[in-house]
């Protein structure tokens, strides 16, 4: 199954402003690949350039991309573990893009066995529900979206803090009191704190019954977790801190998390997403399948993962439900409610729309 080109498209996908502690976006700025074989078949993948986390923007992405499509002409799509080693020995980093190279390999190679992708990982089906995350506003505000959200079925939810700790603990106190104490609420500080607020915020939510903190303080103070994890009565999650299985070796040994998130764009997919997994697994650390804003094509790459991943056992794959005012997904993940579904067709089961593909800046290498 030799690779003769690939095709990447600048995948920008507008959204309604949506507020984390490191910012606002309006839109996702994805990027989208095919890569053709010999064979007859392709592979699809697709990331989300997330800068303040990954250091890596839409543009980057799409240079990398280029340099990464030529490598690969003429090589075996089916030899996953040597064309990704291509790429790490090509450069350093640059996961989020490494993560629709990644991810298109395993689509061909699904495709190729005439297996729904989670099944060619060995996984079964199970029930996954999503949470639904607030963004960042007032008190109030948040207080209200969270109704709004309870109404419309949800029962987990994910409140993004980390601007101002004082403030953070209203905004909590505000939506608990709003919701009651029937929904589950878990808590993102996307690494706002100093150590200082992330003990003084974390004591102040134990009222509140929150499942658990993802990345309270810059990754720069990990030698700081441990401290905080004996100081905090909410369950410490690493997200930041972990983008590859030695970063989840090295936080779980040095007692830094109880759980860990992992995420394509940041382990640079799904090859190195299942050694987080494994690792995790084998100390008891449960983990959470996350995202950045990708639409329903890698949504789908993910679903397929989680029912391949029995240790995870969070859900945050609500991307496609954050404000995006368009949906460029052919076939792929359905919602029903807050709980996630794909049928069995073979490999991920996701392409892009060839309409909405023909607005996007178009690269063939």
């Amino acid at each position: 199954m030799i690779i003769t080109h690939t095709d990447i498209y600048r995948f920008s996908i507008p959204m309604e402003p949506f507020t984390i502690a490191t910012g606002t976006m309006d839109h996702a700025q994805n990027v989208f690949i095919r890569v053709h074989t010999d064979g007859g078949i392709y592979g699809v993948g697709e990331c989300s350039a997330f800068p303040v986390i990954t250091g890596e923007t839409q543009d980057t992405c799409l240079v990398m991309a280029r340099e990464f499509a030529r490598l690969w002409i003429g090589q075996d799509a089916l030899d996953i573990a040597v064309r990704l080693q291509q790429l790490h020995s090509f450069t350093a980093g640059n996961t989020t893009i490494k993560s629709a190279f990644d991810m298109a390999l395993y689509d061909i190679a699904a495709k190729n066995a005439g297996l729904p992708l989670y099944q060619f990982l060995g996984g079964e089906r199970r029930a996954v529900e999503s949470d639904i995350t607030i963004g960042i506003a007032g008190p109030a505000t948040m207080a209200l979206k969270a109704l709004d959200f309870k109404a419309s079925g949800a029962n987990i939810l994910k409140v993004k803090l980390g601007k101002n700790a004082i403030d953070d603990v209203e905004r909590i106190k505000q939506i608990r009191e709003a919701v009651g104490d029937g929904i589950r609420i878990r808590v993102d500080a996307n690494q706002g704190w100093s150590f200082d607020d992330a003990v003084f915020a974390l004591q102040s939510l134990a009222p509140y019954h929150i499942e658990f903190c993802e990345q309270p303080m810059r990754t720069w103070y990990d030698d700081l977790l441990p401290q905080l994890m004996q100081l905090s009565p909410v369950k410490i999650m690493a997200d930041e801190s972990v983008y590859n299985h030695h970063d989840a070796r090295r936080q779980i040994d040095s007692g830094s998390c109880h759980y860990i998130n992992i995420k394509m764009s940041k382990s640079g997919g799904i090859y190195e997403a299942k050694q987080i997994h494994d690792v995790a697994a084998s100390k008891g650390i449960a983990c959470m399948m996350g995202g950045m804003l990708e639409s329903r094509i890698a949504l789908s790459a993910k679903l397929h993962f989680v029912y391949a991943s029995p240790n995870i056992h969070f859900y945050d794959m609500d991307t496609c439900m954050l404000g995006h005012l368009a949906d460029p997904c052919v076939g792929g993940v359905t919602y029903d409610g807050y709980k996630l579904n794909i049928n069995d067709n073979p490999g991920i089961g996701a392409d892009a729309n060839d309409d909405f593909l023909q607005h996007c800046e178009h690269f063939t290498i």
